[in-house]
């Protein structure tokens, strides 16, 4: 039996098939391994042995796939290290979660795939591979389109701009004055889940036309910076993320801006990349 994990900074599938298990998000970059060893330890081994009926002994998982957020080097080691203190006798494979996405999105097949969650990402990829990306750099210096930018670009307009008719509404969701706002965003840690926690407002308030050309601005600034370089027009842009799922409408105007093509959009690609590696994709 395989699983195959898809892991983003604030939650983590762990799929098996047509079932999957939660737990909190696994980030190498932010999390020491001793974080990591507590959520396997405290939350995926628990939630495995209901699964199958299991007191932890000798549970029948052959290969573990994880494809996670800071999956790069040299931190993509402390994943592995940890999941094999605890499956020994399992094969651990840990890539980034944009390979995750690449594969999720496109199989082997050519094509582009982008993520928009919290950060944002993006590749050419061809046979299971990524064949370019451009650094996404994080949410101060690029991540355009992510869940962080857009809570930034959002609550800076209800703040001083023009959605300021929308602060009345924003306080009685959030319980939250200005104070508050800029304690979260300069003085707490993780401030970019902070500001993408503000994505279900703006969803809410899409309707609004200054909130969807702010939505539409900057999914076209995504794929300015993001997409065009790679130089396919030919290519459909594939997405996959909690942004990308609840903006697709916005998206595909921001396409049609950049004369591209929208392929297809995922929320998470935890199941495809299961059939991915059980070779029926």
């Amino acid at each position: 039996m395989i699983i195959v994990a898809d892991s983003g900074s604030t939650k983590t599938d762990w799929v098996l098939g047509d079932v999957s298990v939660g737990t909190k998000g696994i980030n190498p970059v932010r999390d020491t391994k001793e974080e990591i060893l507590r959520v396997i330890s405290t939350e995926l081994v628990p939630r495995l042995c209901l699964l199958f009926s299991n007191n932890g002994a000798n549970l029948p998982i052959d290969e573990i796939y994880f494809y996670g957020a800071g999956c790069i080097d040299p931190y993509s080691q402390t994943v592995h290290d940890a999941l094999q203190t605890h499956f020994p006798n399992t094969e651990i494979h840990v890539y980034s979660d944009m390979l995750g996405a690449a594969r999720g999105l496109c199989g082997n097949q050519e094509g582009i795939a982008c993520i928009l969650g919290t950060g944002s990402n993006s590749c050419l990829c061809q046979g299971g591979e990524i064949q370019q990306n451009i650094s996404p750099l994080g949410y101060i210096l690029g991540d355009e389109g992510s869940g962080a930018v857009l809570g930034r670009l959002f609550l800076s307009e209800m703040l001083k701009g023009d959605l300021k008719e929308l602060w009345q509404h924003f306080q009685r969701r959030y319980h939250l004055e200005t104070t508050d706002i800029i304690n979260h965003v300069y003085r707490q840690p993780q401030p970019n889940r902070f500001l993408a926690s503000i994505v279900p407002f703006i969803r809410d308030h899409g309707y609004n036309p200054k909130v969807q050309k702010l939505l539409v601005e900057e999914f076209t600034r995504f794929l300015q910076r993001n997409v065009l370089p790679y130089g396919r027009p030919d290519l459909p842009v594939n997405f996959a993320g909690g942004v990308a799922y609840n903006f697709q409408t916005e998206i595909d105007l921001a396409c049609q801006k950049c004369s591209l093509q929208m392929g297809k959009i995922i929320e998470r690609p935890g199941h495809n990349l299961w059939k991915y590696h059980r070779n029926v994709l």
